[in-house]
């Protein structure tokens, strides 16, 4: 028998859900409400700047490895700005990196930091990145599920199961808050507790926090505030949530000098460096006034509530979000079991495509009833949508 082309470790990885379902969008003309993009663009005079700074030849050819450093002041600058009173600071120069995006800030900072059979544990159900990523760097993966209460329409997280869960072989933990897929916002008091273990024993964290800025209920807390965490975390940032500009690709770690010397060593053999003129005018988005970000969330609140209401009206089991821009159903109250089978067939049945919770488990059967859809796009997008989801 041949050997198999792709080695073991990426064996289980095959096409993303996002691009079956966005294929499928396409080609049954349906309304996509799977994969996480905005149908508009963000602010216009970030674009200008984009074009302002290809014009002027800025960031045409390789910027710095660590980033454009008009960029890396923005970014240590907005973390001042918005957590500062948390004690929140970073230099520039030793303490941020860009990266080509959240997913590459993710693969470097594993990569960097995990030896072959390190457990990591992440928050299930996980970005299905974070799996793959983990594999490539040859850790352990090691569920700590959200379970959903249908009573009070969240997801929560279960500190005892979190202790359970480590072991002398675990590494690090990585986290995501606001979390995609269920849109849960960590407390404080479940992050106090998360940087007590990782303290007391010895752990690294990694926290993906591109969703900072969508924060319905609840507040963003960054878990690198918390005592003892400063040394031990890499918080992982990006501008295409924040800004709408996803096919930008500019995300960013902030870290002790020490682990963004770790993270660099690997995301420089990666794609080295990217997205040179855009870094400068995303360096001028992270500028823009508290309006721009109070609007942006409150327009998506506006969205959160019109698309959930409306897939409750639907016959939906909706588990409302404190953050992202995701909604989680429960399929099971329209007599559907199989999230897979629903998504595929929905598209005939509705015009609509969503994405099955199933694809971010190790164990598939925990997320079998359970579909995510997502709010960023246009109103009359969304309520067309519910129009159509009426239909079921």
């Amino acid at each position: 028998m041949p050997r198999p082309l792709l080695n073991r470790r990426l064996a289980e990885f095959g096409t993303t859900i996002f691009a079956e379902m966005s294929a499928l969008a396409l080609r049954t003309g349906s309304i996509n409400l799977g994969q996480g993009f905005p149908d508009t663009d963000g602010p216009e005079e970030v674009r200008e700047a984009a074009v302002r700074a290809l014009r002027d030849g800025r960031g045409n050819q390789y910027p710095p490895g660590p980033g454009v450093p008009e960029l890396r002041a923005a970014v240590a600058a907005h973390q001042h700005r918005f957590y500062g009173h948390l004690g929140v600071a970073y230099d520039p120069d030793t303490e941020v990196l860009v990266t080509a995006g959240a997913t590459e800030a993710i693969a470097a900072s594993l990569l960097a930091l995990l030896e072959p059979g390190d457990e990591v544990i992440a928050l299930e159900p996980y970005y299905d990145s974070y799996a793959a990523c983990i594999a490539m760097a040859g850790g352990t993966r090691v569920p700590v599920t959200l379970r959903p209460s249908a009573e009070d329409g969240t997801y929560s997280l279960d500190l005892d199961e979190l202790r359970d869960a480590i072991t002398d072989r675990t590494r690090l933990i990585l986290l995501n808050t606001p979390h995609n897929p269920t849109g849960t916002v960590l407390d404080r008091a479940e992050l106090t507790e998360i940087a007590r273990l990782a303290c007391e024993r010895d752990l690294l964290v990694i926290t993906d926090e591109v969703y900072e800025h969508l924060v319905f209920e609840g507040e963003h807390l960054p878990l690198a505030s918390f005592p003892g965490m400063r040394e031990r975390t890499v918080t992982i940032g990006s501008a295409g949530k924040t800004f709408s500009f996803t096919g930008w690709k500019v995300g960013w770690v902030t870290a002790s000098p020490e682990m963004i010397g770790a993270v660099r060593s690997a995301k420089q053999f990666l794609t080295y460096v990217s997205a040179g003129p855009f870094q400068y005018a995303v360096a001028e988005a992270l500028a823009l006034p508290d309006s721009y970000y109070t609007g942006l969330r409150d327009d998506l609140r506006t969205k959160r509530d019109l698309l959930a209401d409306g897939l409750a009206a639907a016959g939906f089991r909706v588990f409302r979000p404190s953050g992202t821009y995701f909604v989680t159903t429960d399929i099971r109250p329209l007599g559907e079991e199989d999230g897979f089978a629903f998504c595929r067939a929905l598209p005939e049945r509705a015009g609509v495509v969503a994405i099955p919770n199933a694809v971010f488990y190790d164990h598939q059967d925990q997320g079998a009833p359970y579909v995510r859809f997502a709010f960023c796009k246009q109103e009359k997008v969304l309520q067309e949508a519910v129009d159509r989801l009426r239909a079921l």
